[in-house]
Order: structure tokens, then sequence, then C-alpha cells
């Protein structure tokens, strides 16, 4: 272990890249979840497909999808892994949309990161595709909420 705990740090404390070359290839899954809030108005615009941009949800699908895929080109120290399997669905309530990521892969280290770049992008789109009628959005509540898989086991905790 690296630094004070921390094990994206060296013992002199730089940031290095973890070595999992050792580490069993396993089955893993990790999802993740954020919240989009929003005025009653723009959120029937996305349920009615109103929207002057098209599909919201299909697009903000789609780009959490790619994201996920692109993980490790935005976070420095994060590992490139190979994907089996991305999911983005939401749940549209009264005045915020839910976003939810999963994302399965079998290797030698988590996908927690790809889930939460998922959500994140996904939200981040419906906000662009909406800013035009409702710049008082806020993208909130990012966080994992269940991983499996690895030496570290399951983690799990209220959505």
């Amino acid at each position: 272990m690296g630094f004070k705990g921390l094990n994206h740090f060296n013992n002199e404390g730089e940031a290095h890249m973890v070595n999992v070359g050792d580490k069993e290839d396993t089955n893993r899954v990790a999802k993740a979840k954020g919240t989009i809030y929003m005025k009653k108005e723009t959120k029937a615009l996305v349920k009615e497909g109103r929207a002057k941009k098209g599909d919201v949800l299909s697009v903000a699908r789609l780009a959490g999808i790619m994201a996920a895929k692109k993980t490790a080109d935005l976070i420095p120290l994060c590992h490139n892994i190979s994907l089996s399997g991305v999911e983005v669905d939401f749940n549209i309530s009264e005045e915020k949309i839910e976003v939810f990521g999963e994302v399965h892969t079998q290797g030698k280290t988590g996908a927690e990161m790809e889930a939460l770049t998922a959500v994140s992008v996904a939200c981040l789109t419906i906000y662009d595709m909406l800013k035009a009628v409702d710049r008082d959005m806020i993208i909130g509540d990012i966080k994992l909420v269940y991983k499996a898989g690895g030496k570290s086991g399951t983690y799990s905790r209220d959505a």
C-alpha cells in the first residue's frame, strides 16, 4: 500500500497508476446513481418528447454508455478495462430525473469509475439538451450504490 494507505500514491506521496497485473480476473459489476433537478415544466418537455433538441433520454443514454467506454481517457489513474455491458436508465418523478448506470466487466479491477462516469455524463447531457429552457437545473447526488467482485467483495448502500 502506498502513501498513508492510499494506493494511487507511492511511498514518497507521488501519484502513480496501481499495478493490477497479479490480481485475479473476476466478474465485476458496479451501479451508480445521480439526479438532475428541474422545473416541472422542463420535466414535462422530456416526458412528452417536446424538447427542441430531440429525445433527451435516448441521447443521454447513449452519452452515458459512450462515457463509460472512455472513462480511462478522462480519469488520469483509471485503468482501461474491457466492458461486457453498460446500462443507463432513468426514473422521472415530480421535479427530477434520476439516472442509473450499471457496468459489467470481467477483469482485474472494478468498474466503479465507469458507472459513475456514465451517470455523470448522462446528467450533463440532459442539462445540455434542456439548458435553453431551464438554466436552474441542478445536477447532484452522484454516488456509487453497489459494487461486486474482486478482493474487496460486495459494497451496497441505499440508493
